[in-house]
């Protein structure tokens, strides 16, 4: 047999062999904690070297190829397969250079038009369908915003064309995958005219308190590598299984890269520029791309466990394996948005208790709550008698309809505080989780709790279920979050509007950075976080977010409007401070919406 001949056989054994090793980690979960058996770990490896080789040989000979019979959407398949391979690489890793990959390949794919003509065989016109719905993905977390704009119309326009080129065929599940999609763009659609919601080197870290974070030092510091990040909310904005919220968050604990690929830049279309290139030779996909577009600088992103929907028990098995893996002089991040058993009446009772346990100890100072012995902190507050605070109230990672396996008690999470736990609770029920002070079994716990109500000027046209949840959004997106909460529009267009604001945001950045880290009343659980950049913008937006809301004019309406951190941040950096209030009215007046903010 020819070489000529033995070509095409030899493409399709390649095909078949590297089917065959997908086909093993196609439900792999994609995440870093998710064990290193061959299925998960090492076995990625020899898919993408099953995968490469195919493409590899397709190039060199693809004239024979052609030749034989091989079509365009097979070559494009190849492609969205490898771009497939990268994205699901970069779950499992959170690094940068796999998304790029991934977006290199799906661009050739679009730009080339590798499926056109799909309207004759509905199998590939899938193919293509699912392509269109893994390049947004990729294009939505790369925040390329024009190619987003333009991928969301073609998808709709494909979606609709299916429905009348394959009237024999149920696309409603398509159809849903557009509504989702035009959904999740509407909802983050502010973000266009912002800055981007990763960690810019530019616009995040302040020279004048740059030496003073450079000469902080506590008695420990953490480091920041691992976190799990999951939401739930009825009706709540997702793409696939990627909700609003978990995305802003995704985003904003990893790095910016200084040449601004991520950035928004015009989209060019092969259509009005530059002709496709529909020739046979077509099909290099140049992967030294990656080398112009990734920051050799910048540290690796933290890793972070995405999880959809989790059951309890699927929640404590991925924290179990983080606190195995977590070095010791590490802490995990915990992000929970989900609602739970709203009864604010169980919330005063929470507190009464609260008063109850605490009038039952030793007298000693609140800064003096946990004392290192023989290295592990030793917790004062008993919990004898007040178990149950622990599993009365709870939230719910999941439809009520799967019962008590998506139910999350507070003490759930207590057996996890034997190492360093950051944790966020953004819920209509987050102050349950107040009882976990005092319950660590090793560590104390940094906790974040958002508000149990949102405020909004104009509560009529904010619904949190298209729009994500408003703590979150101030910690990911404080300037954007202040603008909701006024009812306040800042447009792409008034540029000079929007720089001047993010300028005066940054200047109280600045100077609350320089307090933290030279304050003397700084708890040591917060100290030991402030060295990490991604924590301590955490930090400074949470101050930021606890003043605006105090300051808002529904303070009076109790602290269910207000979030809560434990242990306290120093009196210096509270609502009414000399250095938070003044930057806040400064704001404020900027703004021109001091009739939101009656006391300033």
């Amino acid at each position: 047999m020819s070489r000529e001949e033995d070509a095409p056989k030899t493409f399709r054994v390649l095909v078949e062999n590297a089917e065959r090793k997908f086909a093993r980690v196609r439900d792999a979960p994609l995440h870093p904690y998710a064990g290193s058996g061959p299925q998960y770990g090492h076995f990625f490896h020899k898919v993408f070297k099953a995968y490469m080789r195919l493409w590899k040989y397709q190039q060199e000979n693809r004239a024979k190829l052609t030749e034989s019979g091989l079509q365009r959407w097979e070559i494009g398949e190849i492609a969205s397969r490898i771009g497939q391979l990268y994205f699901n690489q970069y779950l499992r890793t959170s690094e940068a250079r796999f998304l790029l990959e991934a977006y290199i390949f799906y661009e050739a794919i679009f730009n080339r038009r590798y499926f056109e003509g799909s309207t004759k065989d509905r199998g590939v016109r899938f193919k293509e369908l699912r392509f269109y719905a893994r390049f947004l993905m990729v294009s939505l977390i790369m925040n390329h915003v024009e190619m987003v704009k333009l991928l969301v119309q073609r998808f709709k326009d494909l979606v609709d064309d299916s429905r009348v080129n394959f009237r024999g065929t149920n696309f409603k599940e398509w159809r849903l995958v557009v509504q989702e999609i035009m959904r999740f763009t509407e909802a983050d659609s502010g973000s266009a005219s912002s800055r981007p919601l990763r960690y810019t080197v530019m616009f995040d870290s302040y020279p004048a308190s740059l030496p003073y974070v450079a000469r902080f030092h506590a008695k420990r510091l953490l480091k920041f590598r691992d976190a799990l990040l999951t939401s739930y909310h009825k009706n709540e904005v997702k793409f696939a299984e990627l909700t609003l919220d978990t995305f802003r968050m995704l985003q904003s604990l990893e790095w910016e890269p200084s040449g601004s690929f991520y950035q928004k830049h015009p989209v060019e279309s092969r259509e009005n520029g530059g002709p496709a290139d529909h020739s046979v030779t077509s099909g290099l996909i140049d992967v030294n791309l990656m080398a112009d577009m990734t920051d050799p600088n910048l540290p690796p992103n933290p890793k972070k466990a995405v999880l959809y929907r989790p059951s309890v028990t699927q929640l404590i098995a991925v924290i179990a394996a983080i606190c195995e893996e977590l070095p010791t002089d590490s802490v995990m991040l915990l992000y929970l948005s989900a609602a739970g058993n709203s009864d604010h009446s169980s919330t005063s009772q929470v507190e009464n208790n609260e008063i109850t346990r605490k009038s039952s100890l030793p007298s000693a100072s609140a800064n003096n709550r946990h004392e290192l012995r023989n290295g592990f902190y030793e917790n004062h507050i008993t919990t004898k008698g007040h178990s149950n605070l622990y599993y009365e109230n709870y939230l719910s990672l999941g439809p009520s309809r799967n019962g008590s396996s998506n139910i999350l008690f507070p003490g759930d999470l207590i057996p996890f505080t034997r190492r360093p736990l950051f944790l966020i609770i953004d819920s209509n029920n987050s102050h349950a989780f107040k009882v976990l002070r005092g319950a660590e079994r090793g560590e104390p716990a940094a906790l974040f709790l958002s508000p149990l109500s949102p405020s909004f000027k104009n509560s009529s046209v904010i619904d949190s279920a298209r729009h994500g949840s408003q703590f979150t959004f101030f910690l990911t997106a404080p300037l954007l979050a202040f603008c909701q909460l006024v009812d306040f529009n800042l447009t792409e267009d008034d540029k000079n509007m929007s720089d001047s604001t993010e300028s005066i945001i940054s200047t109280a950045f600045s100077k609350w950075e320089q307090i933290l880290c030279t304050s003397t009343d700084l708890e040591l659980v917060w100290a030991q976080l402030l060295s990490d950049p991604f924590l301590r913008r955490l930090i400074l937006r949470f101050i930021f977010c606890r003043a605006v809301l105090t300051l808002f004019c529904k303070r009076e309406e109790g602290d269910q409007y207000l979030p809560i951190c434990i242990p306290e941040l120093p009196s210096s950096v509270s609502a009414n401070s000399k250095a938070v209030q003044p930057s806040i009215t400064q704001l404020v007046s900027h703004l021109k919406v001091t009739d939101c903010f009656r006391s300033l």
